[in-house]
């Protein structure tokens, strides 16, 4: 008989996917993909990134998306802190080049400040802190539909000349491994959607492997090139300081700003998770195609805030949670305290999203 694979104690701050990703990077560094074995794995990491966009394509119920209009403030209020308020606070910290972060960390945290919103995460912790479900849902499903296309296009005016931008090539790239595979995935949803729920677990897992493997090819050709003498420990935690500054800011901003506002209580907690959280299951796949050899350094950054983020709001959720009226439940959802407080335990307990 199989048994379970162990599982980390629920109290243990850092996620098990966390610590794969971890010891994907130490593999990479220890065993890097050399010459033959590079190409090959080029290759298959350009297909999982393709595999990741398709599946992305067929899960997103554009019924349900376009159902949500009706929140249109609450929506554009996250696009906005998503894809607006990050990125001008990412531009910001440009003149922390050379003193606190080098170039090449920069470039990452900027890159950062793009990518989509989460999902499942978002959706779990504003369970959890019993805000409104349902916008959560459709914020996060719009931010990762916009993002397809707003992300790779912001990257190529603001990543010129720090390591990133459009060239012909990335951007036939960009069409090639992201936009068609996701628009593939969309089509053909309305056939293939029975399959993926039947068989969600085992594609959560072709999920996160895909995405290791992208991890390892990123990190081996930054061994490769050299990349990482650029990089010091004492440069590491001031990353580490400029992202939580970073993170601090973006709830401050999300919680206080939907409160001016005037968003009832529900719906402050879905923009304050939603409108302040970045996504690594897109983002690294995004920066495989946009940067290349580079993408080591480049995703570096928001491998870090993505841990943070989940640690940071887990407890911010459950201090929500208990703040709540009596009477109060997850809005949309018509679940009880039981069933939000398990998603939010699977939302720091999983990393996709």
């Amino acid at each position: 008989m199989r048994r379970p694979l162990p599982k980390l104690p629920s109290w243990l701050p850092v996620d098990g996917y966390i610590l794969a990703l971890v010891g994907t990077v130490a593999l990479a560094a220890l065993l890097p993909a050399r010459g033959p074995a590079a190409t090959v794995a080029e290759g298959t990491s350009t297909g999982a990134v393709a595999l990741l966009f398709f599946l992305y394509g067929a899960r997103l119920s554009t019924h349900e998306a376009m159902a949500g209009l009706r929140h249109w403030r609450l929506h554009l209020t996250v696009l906005a802190c998503t894809f607006v308020l990050f990125p001008v606070l990412g531009l910001a910290a440009r003149g922390l080049v050379p003193h606190v972060l080098p170039p090449a960390l920069y470039t990452g945290l900027l890159f950062l400040c793009l990518v989509p919103s989460t999902i499942q995460s978002s959706i779990a912790f504003t369970s959890l802190a019993r805000g409104n479900v349902a916008a959560a849902i459709c914020a996060g499903s719009f931010s990762s539909l916009v993002g397809i296309v707003v992300t790779p296009l912001l990257a190529g005016l603001v990543l010129h000349g720090n390591g990133g931008g459009f060239s012909a090539d990335g951007l036939l790239s960009i069409v090639c491994q992201l936009l068609v595979p996701f628009t593939a995935g969309q089509l053909l949803r309305r056939w293939i959607g029975g399959f993926l729920v039947r068989h969600k677990i085992v594609l959560g897992q072709v999920d996160r492997g895909s995405i290791l493997l992208v991890v390892y090819t990123a990190f081996s050709a930054g061994m490769v090139e050299g990349i990482w003498h650029q990089v010091s420990g004492p440069r590491l935690l001031c990353l580490l300081g400029v992202e939580a500054v970073l993170l601090a800011v973006m709830l401050t901003a999300t919680s206080y700003g939907a409160k001016r506002l005037g968003f009832p209580r529900a719906d402050r907690i879905a923009i304050t998770f939603a409108g302040s959280k970045k996504s690594l299951a897109a983002g690294l796949p995004m920066a495989s195609v946009l940067f290349g050899a580079q993408a080591g350094l480049a995703v570096l950054p928001l491998m870090l805030f993505h841990q943070m983020q989940l640690m940071v709001c887990a407890v911010l959720a459950k201090r929500f949670a208990a703040q709540a009226p009596a009477a109060a439940e997850p809005a949309g959802t018509g679940t009880g305290t039981g069933s939000a407080a398990a998603a939010g335990s699977a939302a720091v307990s999983g990393a996709r999203g």
